[in-house]
């Protein structure tokens, strides 16, 4: 069975400590030194609770899969939103295609328009 994009994973390759924080950052798309910070301040905070909690979430999630690492950047991006706001997203990707598509036709209609010069400049392409 192929590996969630969606689920949150352990990031061991960018990891300080447990990779926890980093696992947190890859999710959300926050910078990974302002969880850490955050982690940190709240740890002092709660009087150490939150030592508990990050071993909790060390010991319940799994390690990122390896296929997960060679992704984009842009990839990055899209599954963080998708993880953040699934309808908006959907609305994004239908926005991206209708602008394509109205793209497509704008040249269509260019290319099949009755243009004598872009004629004469495809024939002499020939």
């Amino acid at each position: 069975m192929s590996a969630r994009r969606t689920k949150f994973y352990l990031d061991k390759r960018n990891r300080k400590w447990l990779g926890v924080c980093a696992g947190l950052a890859d999710y959300t798309g926050f910078d990974v030194t302002l969880i850490r910070v955050g982690v940190v301040i709240l740890t002092f905070m709660t009087s150490g609770w939150t030592i508990l909690a990050y071993l909790v979430t060390n010991w319940l999630a799994s390690d990122k899969p390896g296929e997960f690492y060679g992704t984009s950047r842009e990839d990055e991006k899209f599954w963080q939103t998708v993880r953040a706001r699934p309808g908006a997203t959907v609305r994004d990707v239908r926005a991206k295609f209708r602008d394509i598509d109205r793209r497509i036709a704008d040249i269509e209609t260019h290319v099949t328009s009755h243009n004598s010069a872009l004629a004469r400049e495809i024939d002499a392409l020939r």
